[in-house]
């Protein structure tokens, strides 16, 4: 089983502050500085991932003048008790979330520079490349015969079939105990 790595923070460099790293680190990782402060405190900022993803991350930090160190995580070790997985299972979807809340708020920002950008004149101005509907009335040659009435047995035994299969379902949800074998 291969183990999973994660990166904790060691340390910064000598003429890196704190506050500058925070603001930094939030920034190019595009999160919250709460989250990132956490990280300074000890809670972990990555999820535990393989060694080359763990070095990289543990590169990143170090650009910003964060000192870090790789701790192995083995698989075992997070699915031993339910409770811990579930917690992490957890944070994993609040993680997610908050990536793709985040994403979102950057393809906003995007949106409204591209609307910036855009003349008013264009905005302002409605597409006059709109086509318009014909008013004509059709001409047709031959006058149209209503279609013939047929009766579909196939499809009223498929609905027949469907309700009685329905039905048992639904005696079998309220009364399980009138079909144990």
């Amino acid at each position: 089983m291969a183990d999973n790595f994660r990166v904790i923070f060691a340390g910064l460099a000598d003429n890196v502050d704190i506050k500058t790293a925070c603001t930094n680190l939030a920034a190019k990782l595009k999160t919250s500085d709460e989250k990132v402060a956490l990280f300074f405190k000890g809670k972990p900022l990555f999820a535990p991932s393989d060694k080359d993803k763990a070095l990289k991350q543990a590169k990143l930090l170090a650009s910003l003048g964060i000192k870090s160190k790789l701790q192995a995580v083995s698989n075992a070790i997070q699915n031993s008790s339910a409770p811990a997985a579930n917690n992490q299972r957890d944070e994993r979807i609040f993680d997610a979330l908050d990536y793709i809340t985040s994403s979102l708020i950057r393809l906003e920002e995007k949106l409204d520079e591209l609307e910036q950008r855009l003349p008013e004149a264009q905005l302002k101005a409605p597409d006059e490349n709109v086509d318009e509907w014909q008013d004509d009335d059709l001409m047709l040659d031959e006058d149209l015969a209503p279609p013939k009435k047929r009766i579909n047995l196939l499809l009223y035994s498929l609905i027949a079939t469907a309700t009685i299969l329905l039905v048992v379902l639904a005696v079998f949800l309220i009364f399980p105990d009138l079909f144990s074998f």
